[in-house]
């Protein structure tokens, strides 16, 4: 008998789902007034095209830059002071879905950017070098902040002026800590070293749970968008406890290779990113349900 079981924590994080009830209310409001979002309002090609068929007009900054008197969403990663400053000069009126936790960081960024500028402090930025979220940190320090992804670019800092490290909210828990010690490691004698762990718990926790998750089952699939960062973290986490954990980007990825024969005793695991819709996990456990029919079961 084959089993099947989707991790009831996958799925869209709290930030998320705010925006897109954001989206879904504002489109329910006037459906004949479009409503913009700034890129796209998920890193997931289906949810994308969902909320598209509702009415959402996913535009770039280029396209933003040339509206105006429109409606326009601003993503859960947020977005830098210019963003805010063009739809001011522009009449847009904002639909704001800013993650909370995104937009305590941007403010803690800013805070400490203004108290470092006397004592010519550096503001480093653990995280992805172009990601939506950091870009909108990065624009807390009129662009001044160093933005660094692993140990191995330490070398920029330097270790003679004080430094305040912030870290974008999906990033490692682990290696933000390794970063921390070495950065301490490095600093000269009585210079200020400022670090505020802003990592979010909701997508960090998620790690050692779908490691647990991925250990249960003989195996895997994971759902998440090609262009989503937090998937592509999680995926690697599932695959390093189990090898034969398939990434797919949609139910049509599946392939009959990928399946056990019907007359094994395995458990499938389904599971996906905080970009992953539910209901994306839910359609590829049916797929699977049908192909096996009787012979497989949900758990």
């Amino acid at each position: 008998m084959i089993s099947i079981e989707i991790d009831a924590r996958s799925g869209f994080c709290y930030g998320v789902v705010n925006a897109i009830k954001k989206a879904e209310l504002e489109m329910q409001k006037d459906a004949k007034a479009p409503l913009y979002c700034l890129g796209d309002i998920v890193h997931n090609t289906r949810e994308v095209d969902r909320l598209q068929d509702l009415g959402l007009r996913t535009i770039d900054y280029s396209q933003f830059e040339h509206l105006e008197g429109q409606k326009v969403l601003f993503r859960a990663h947020g977005e830098p002071p210019s963003t805010y400053w063009i739809a001011q000069q522009k009449g847009i009126t904002i639909v704001d879905a800013t993650c909370p936790v995104v937009l305590q960081l941007q403010r803690r960024v800013r805070r400490c950017y203004l108290e470092g500028k006397p004592s010519n402090a550096q503001i480093v930025i653990f995280g992805k070098k172009g990601h939506a979220e950091v870009n909108g940190l990065v624009g807390q320090t009129n662009n001044e902040a160093i933005v660094i992804q692993s140990l191995e670019e330490l070398d920029v800092l330097d270790y003679s002026r004080p430094i305040y490290l912030h870290s974008q909210t999906t990033m490692p828990l682990d290696v933000f800590e390794q970063i921390i010690k070495e950065i301490k490691r490095r600093m000269h004698k009585d210079v200020y070293f400022y670090y505020a762990d802003t990592i979010c718990r909701q997508v960090a926790l998620r790690i050692p749970h779908i490691k647990e998750f991925a250990k249960r089952h003989n195996r895997i699939f994971f759902i998440a968008g090609k262009k989503s960062s937090n998937g592509k973290v999680l995926f690697e986490e599932c695959k390093a406890v189990n090898e034969k954990t398939f990434f797919l980007s949609d139910k049509e990825d599946l392939q009959e290779r990928m399946l056990p024969s019907a007359i094994d005793d395995e458990s499938i695991g389904i599971c996906g990113a905080t970009s992953t819709p539910m209901w994306q996990m839910e359609e590829l456990a049916s797929l699977i349900l049908e192909y096996y029919g009787d012979m497989a079961c949900r758990i």
